[in-house]
């Protein structure tokens, strides 16, 4: 989800699909960034969400790539690097849906035991939170199977989601959803039925059986079940801001955090892993960092060098690869006051992109940056979510809509 309040995200749902036709016409997209392998791009996918001008509908004046007069420094106020070396080709949108259905908004993509990728789109809508996979949106499927080629193995979840967010796979297969339009955290089998259920059905709340809009879910290696818990209220005093941690049976043990800005307190949780210590990395995104902890809420450490934290995802080496796809300062590459010049996704001098680095030391040694034009001119670009196949290639889940692939040079 890349906006802040339930509010917020209805209006941009309604303003996004509105402007879906007209700002693809505004833009002069790069041949290698076209989807070279078929891939299923939604409307906004190469838009980078640029609005168009509210009396003709055309799209606002761009600068040109790299004319506009301010740069981004090597490095942000809070240590993020921007200028590393990129080891992969360009993008290609990837993941062959069935024929007439596009991506929608997405979050997550990940990795399955087996090597197969599994993605988790909004039923095709653009937005996030509220009800995309509802009313009239019931009846499409919002899970995928792919193959890494592209080819797409199985699809479902048509009528069991709200507004899903991101969607993770145990070493058993088995995928967790967290619903964080339902209030719900669900476990499936790769068929689809519903194995646990965990939170209350439309209901939002801080008992230690609710939850207000859970983001992710990370399982531990004896089955401990971690969810992170609290999209709302991103840069205000409202919203949940905590980790649950269950049993592998659904029972609840403990929570810890609220919102807040110190070690242990957090502000939109939105991203959860495991290292192969069995240590849980969280994405504390509206704090612009991520926090390490132990299974029993122990702080251990805090780094802010791989940016604003929208995805996450740590392989068996424990090579980190960081999605930022928000982190903006008030500028835009339109020269007008479209931002807010603090507040939510505020990170002053980092430049959107996935970072790859080390998740035992902290290093950050890689970067793949979003090919839209800095200043960005809207809330979120390119990927949300982050994983790679057991070949090293990346793959972004985009907010905009579209599911990317990174192939190593």
């Amino acid at each position: 989800m890349s906006c802040a309040s339930r509010l917020k995200c209805a209006g941009l749902q309604s303003r996004v699909a509105a402007l879906a036709i007209v700002v693809i016409g505004t833009l002069v997209i790069p041949a290698d960034r076209l989807n070279a392998d078929g891939g299923s791009p939604g409307p906004l996918a190469q838009s980078c969400g640029v609005p168009p001008a509210a009396s003709t509908g055309a799209g606002l004046p761009q600068f040109p790539p790299g004319q506009y007069p301010v740069r981004l420094p090597p490095m942000s106020m809070l240590g993020a690097p921007n200028d590393l070396p990129n080891p992969y080709r360009p993008g290609v949108s990837w993941g062959q849906l069935p024929e007439g259905r596009k991506w929608g908004s997405t979050a997550s993509v990940s990795t399955g035991p087996d090597g197969t990728i599994w993605v988790v789109d909004r039923c095709g809508n653009s937005g996030a939170g509220g009800t995309t996979c509802a009313g009239a949106s019931a009846n499409i499927n919002p899970i995928f199977q792919f193959d890494t080629s592209g080819k797409l193995l199985k699809s479902f979840g048509a009528g069991m989601f709200v507004s899903p967010h991101k969607l993770s796979v145990d070493k058993e297969g088995n995928l967790w959803l967290a619903d964080n339009g339902g209030h719900q955290v669900f476990k499936l089998n790769q068929d689809g039925k519903v194995l646990l259920t965990l939170g209350r059905k439309g209901v939002a709340g801080s008992g230690v059986d609710q939850f207000d809009a859970p983001t992710d879910v990370a399982i531990a290696s004896n089955g401990d079940i971690f969810v992170g818990d609290g999209h709302n209220g991103g840069g205000t005093a409202t919203g949940n801001a905590r980790i649950m941690k269950f049993d592998k049976d659904g029972k609840f043990i403990k929570t810890w955090g609220k919102k807040g800005m110190g070690p242990g307190e957090f502000d939109v949780i939105h991203t959860l892993a495991f290292d192969s210590q069995g240590r849980l990395f969280v994405g504390d995104r509206q704090n612009n960092r991520i926090q390490i902890f132990d299974q029993n809420g122990r702080f251990i450490a805090q780094w802010f060098q791989f940016g604003r934290p929208s995805g996450m995802y740590i392989d068996k080496n424990d090579v980190i690869y960081v999605a930022d796809s928000e982190s903006r300062d008030g500028r835009t590459n339109t020269g007008q006051f479209a931002l807010a010049q603090t507040g939510y996704g505020y990170n002053l001098g980092a430049q959107r992109g996935i970072r790859i680095g080390s998740a035992n030391d902290g290093s950050v040694k890689y970067f793949i940056p979003d090919p839209c034009p800095y200043p960005y001119p809207s809330g979120s670009s390119m990927a949300e979510g982050v994983t790679t196949d057991f070949q090293g290639n990346v793959y972004g889940a985009d907010f905009l809509g579209d599911v990317r692939k990174f192939i190593k040079k």
